[in-house]
């Protein structure tokens, strides 16, 4: 049999594509629509000034990380011990009744606050088991040396979903409020259809009896020893967390811009449009030199556009940071995924992919709350510039706190050799 060349030509990995692309297609879709959706009922229906809503703004992203905080770490050894695509399709239909719920609260006109921070917690409870479970999924369906373009592809399906979930969300939000969510449940019906199209993996061999806590501490445990991987998760964990303008661009497109939700739409598909075009590109000519430094230097530029779209008052202009944003956030996610991906063993690779979302998890929602407490405080616009001189600040340290991250040439295994547990 004619070894592959390209993850595309694995059944398994398209079906496992055409899964992770179409749920976040439906997901960061109503994560747009309910970020919009709070912010306008905070002030038209509570009266409330631009600081107050954009401080409700930051409570969203509070509601959404509390359930990622406190389960993570079971959905991580959840992943390692069980059928993933069977974990991952559970909590797919989770969302999907959420979707049905936010649809059915919609269309009845119950214009509450304390009914959409309940529902959009529920779903961050759901993304908790999607994400470490689809995650670990990939590097078991295609061979090591395809796991750099299998990557690439990934964050092509991750990017593309997010160009079109915000700006058909937009849309057809603009249209008939509810519509974006029913279409998200049908959406989310698919997903679980190819994920469990997905041939069923085992479990990672666990030789030693363990008490599930102690495997969880494993995880941690191996992080925190392995100074690579620490710096690369906190690096995207500290940067995102300050650098996050998406959490205010319900404020820029209300009242900065004034371009409604269809621009709203747009603004949130922009940083995946760069996204994806340098995707595509990685998909095609992969990195493979110099990749600790070409991270840092990523992360740099993030916070650079950043700052430059808190400043921006034209609406293209904004948009045009917006895609620079999304294009060197690529380049930083796509290194930092392929490091951890090879730098962790398969029997803890579900509980490390669990800290890595748990980091990205806590970079966004912590970051909606840190961008929403700053708008309070600085106004909008002062929260995002802040922010992008924060994310830059944080590149230059760690660059000095975690030397490993710059002397990283190659994505070559540099984790230590260690007894499976």
């Amino acid at each position: 049999m004619t070894e592959a060349t390209s993850p595309l030509q694995i059944r398994d990995y398209r079906f496992f594509w055409l899964a992770r692309f179409i749920s976040v297609v439906a997901t960061t879709g109503m994560v747009v629509i309910i970020g919009y959706q709070l912010y306008d009922v905070a002030r038209a229906d509570y009266g409330m000034s631009i600081p107050e809503a954009a401080f409700q703004l930051g409570l969203l992203g509070l509601a959404q990380f509390v359930p990622l905080f406190f389960l993570t770490p079971v959905a991580g050894l959840v992943a390692d011990r069980f059928d993933r695509r069977r974990i991952a399709a559970a909590a797919m239909s989770l969302d999907l009744l959420i979707a049905l719920g936010l649809g059915a609260v919609t269309a009845a006109e119950w214009r509450s606050l304390p009914a959409l921070y309940v529902l959009a917690a529920l779903h961050g409870t759901a993304r908790v088991f999607v994400n470490p479970s689809l995650a670990a999924i990939a590097p078991n369906i295609v061979p090591a040396s395809l796991i750099p373009r299998a990557i690439a592809f990934n964050s092509i399906a991750w990017q593309a979903g997010t160009v079109v979930g915000p700006a058909a969300a937009g849309f057809m939000f603009a249209a008939e409020r509810e519509l974006p969510y029913w279409v998200s449940a049908g959406l989310l019906v698919v997903a679980v259809i190819c994920t469990l199209a997905v041939k069923r993996l085992p479990p990672p061999v666990h030789p030693q009896k363990r008490h599930p806590v102690r495997q969880i501490v494993d995880g941690f445990h191996f992080v925190w020893n392995e100074r690579f991987l620490l710096g690369c998760i906190t690096l995207d964990l500290f940067a995102v967390l300050l650098g996050g303008a998406t959490a205010l661009l319900p404020v820029f497109a209300r009242d900065i811009l004034e371009v409604g939700p269809e621009g709203l739409g747009q603004m949130r598909a922009a940083p995946a449009v760069g996204a994806a075009l340098v995707a595509l590109w990685l998909s095609w000519r992969p990195l493979a030199t110099n990749v600790g430094n070409k991270m840092l230097w990523a992360v740099g530029i993030y916070g650079a556009a950043t700052l430059a779209f808190g400043l921006s008052r034209e609406f293209l202009v904004s948009m045009g940071f917006l895609v620079l944003l999304g294009a060197a956030d690529m380049i930083s996610v796509f290194i930092r995924n392929t490091l951890i991906q090879l730098n962790t063993p398969d029997d803890v690779r579900g509980r490390v992919s669990a800290i890595s979302g748990l980091a990205i998890s806590a970079s966004n929602e912590l970051g909606e709350m840190q961008s929403g407490i700053a708008a309070a405080i600085l106004g909008a616009t002062g929260a995002v510039v802040f922010g992008g001189a924060g994310a830059i600040f944080v590149t230059v340290l760690w660059a000095w706190l975690f030397p490993e991250l710059g002397r990283a040439r190659t994505f070559a295994p540099q984790y230590r050799k260690r007894e499976p547990g």
